[in-house]
Protein backbone atom coordinates (compact mmCIF):
# COMPACT_ATOMS: atom_id res chain seq x y z
CA UNK A 1 0.00 0.00 0.00
CA UNK A 2 0.87 3.31 -0.64
CA UNK A 3 1.80 5.97 1.96
CA UNK A 4 -1.70 8.30 0.85
CA UNK A 5 -3.71 4.53 0.78
CA UNK A 6 -1.88 3.77 4.54
CA UNK A 7 -3.34 7.45 5.69
CA UNK A 8 -6.60 6.90 4.07
CA UNK A 9 -7.33 3.49 5.88
CA UNK A 10 -5.77 5.08 9.00
CA UNK A 11 -8.02 7.58 9.40
CA UNK A 12 -11.14 5.52 8.47
CA UNK A 13 -10.22 2.98 10.89
CA UNK A 14 -9.20 6.01 14.02
CA UNK A 15 -12.46 7.12 13.14
CA UNK A 16 -14.33 3.65 13.61
CA UNK A 17 -12.67 2.77 16.19
CA UNK A 18 -13.76 5.23 18.62
CA UNK A 19 -17.17 5.90 16.91
CA UNK A 20 -18.62 2.61 17.57
CA UNK A 21 -18.22 2.04 20.95
CA UNK A 22 -22.02 2.93 21.72
CA UNK A 23 -24.98 3.07 19.98
CA UNK A 24 -24.20 5.53 16.87
CA UNK A 25 -21.90 3.42 14.92
CA UNK A 26 -21.51 6.61 12.33
CA UNK A 27 -21.03 9.73 14.91
CA UNK A 28 -18.30 10.62 17.58
CA UNK A 29 -19.66 11.43 20.53
CA UNK A 30 -18.58 13.81 22.58
CA UNK A 31 -16.87 11.65 25.17
CA UNK A 32 -15.86 9.45 22.29
CA UNK A 33 -14.05 12.53 20.73
CA UNK A 34 -12.38 13.48 24.22
CA UNK A 35 -11.07 10.12 24.20
CA UNK A 36 -9.65 9.80 20.40
CA UNK A 37 -7.86 13.06 21.49
CA UNK A 38 -6.32 12.35 24.81
CA UNK A 39 -4.90 8.73 23.25
CA UNK A 40 -4.26 9.74 19.99
CA UNK A 41 -2.85 13.17 19.80
CA UNK A 42 -0.46 12.17 22.39
CA UNK A 43 2.92 13.42 20.96
CA UNK A 44 4.88 16.17 22.44
CA UNK A 45 3.14 19.06 19.97
CA UNK A 46 0.03 18.36 21.37
CA UNK A 47 0.04 16.57 25.12
CA UNK A 48 -0.83 19.14 27.66
CA UNK A 49 -2.78 21.71 24.98
CA UNK A 50 -5.74 19.76 24.95
CA UNK A 51 -7.93 20.74 27.90
CA UNK A 52 -11.23 20.16 28.41
CA UNK A 53 -12.15 23.58 27.29
CA UNK A 54 -10.14 23.50 23.56
CA UNK A 55 -11.82 19.55 23.30
CA UNK A 56 -15.44 21.93 23.96
CA UNK A 57 -14.27 24.30 21.55
CA UNK A 58 -13.30 21.95 19.16
CA UNK A 59 -16.62 19.85 18.88
CA UNK A 60 -18.58 23.04 18.33
CA UNK A 61 -16.76 24.31 15.88
CA UNK A 62 -16.70 20.92 14.39
CA UNK A 63 -20.55 19.67 14.24
CA UNK A 64 -21.29 21.44 11.81
CA UNK A 65 -25.33 20.07 11.27
CA UNK A 66 -25.64 21.32 15.40
CA UNK A 67 -26.23 17.92 16.48
CA UNK A 68 -24.19 17.37 19.34
CA UNK A 69 -21.80 14.88 17.50
CA UNK A 70 -18.97 14.60 15.17
CA UNK A 71 -19.68 12.57 11.77
CA UNK A 72 -17.05 10.79 9.60
CA UNK A 73 -17.21 14.21 7.01
CA UNK A 74 -16.98 16.24 10.12
CA UNK A 75 -13.72 14.23 11.73
CA UNK A 76 -12.40 14.58 8.38
CA UNK A 77 -12.21 18.20 8.12
CA UNK A 78 -11.07 18.08 11.52
CA UNK A 79 -7.82 15.65 10.25
CA UNK A 80 -7.01 18.26 7.56
CA UNK A 81 -7.14 21.04 9.99
CA UNK A 82 -4.88 19.42 11.56
CA UNK A 83 -2.16 17.99 8.61
CA UNK A 84 -2.49 21.92 7.69
CA UNK A 85 -1.34 23.24 10.97
CA UNK A 86 1.63 20.26 11.43
CA UNK A 87 2.66 21.16 7.67
CA UNK A 88 2.91 25.15 8.31
CA UNK A 89 5.05 24.00 11.69
CA UNK A 90 7.13 22.09 9.30
CA UNK A 91 8.05 24.67 7.30
CA UNK A 92 8.72 27.99 9.89
CA UNK A 93 11.92 29.43 9.30
CA UNK A 94 12.54 27.42 5.94
CA UNK A 95 12.24 30.10 3.23
CA UNK A 96 8.78 30.38 3.67
CA UNK A 97 8.01 34.19 4.92
CA UNK A 98 5.41 36.29 3.00
CA UNK A 99 4.04 33.21 1.25
CA UNK A 100 0.58 32.77 1.65
CA UNK A 101 -1.47 30.53 3.85
CA UNK A 102 -3.74 29.82 0.54
CA UNK A 103 -0.90 28.14 -0.98
CA UNK A 104 -0.84 25.14 0.87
Amino acid sequence: MSHLEKAITCMVEVFEEYATKDDKKHQLSAAEFAELMNKELAGPEFQGKLDQEVRDEAIAKLDKNHDGEINFREFSMFLATLARGYYRSTKKGKGNKGKSAKSE
